[in-house]
């Protein structure tokens, strides 16, 4: 199984078809990708450089860790809540 592509590469990759030296088909071709793949990237990754990436994919991660402790933290005073309410 190939090793998936780093955003630093994505990044990388859309650069150089920017350069236009090669087609997309060929460029794609060339690093075992399917166009499909690149037009995903590049509407995705497209006018992002690579600092710009790497913080959106920091943010990226902060948010899915916040969303987990929203997640974990909603539970914990529903089970409060519930037990709070049998007191009574």
């Amino acid at each position: 199984m190939k090793k998936p592509w780093t955003t630093e590469q994505i990044i990388g990759l859309l650069r150089e078809a920017e350069v236009g030296t090669t087609s997309i088909s060929e460029l794609c071709r060339q690093k075992g990708i399917s166009p499909n793949s690149f037009y995903k990237w590049k509407k995705q990754f497209g006018d992002l450089s690579v600092v710009e990436a790497r913080r959106l994919k920091d943010l990226e991660a902060e948010n899915k860790q916040l969303k987990k402790l929203v997640a974990q933290l909603s539970l914990a005073n529903l089970a409060l809540e519930e037990v709070n309410s049998k007191k009574w």
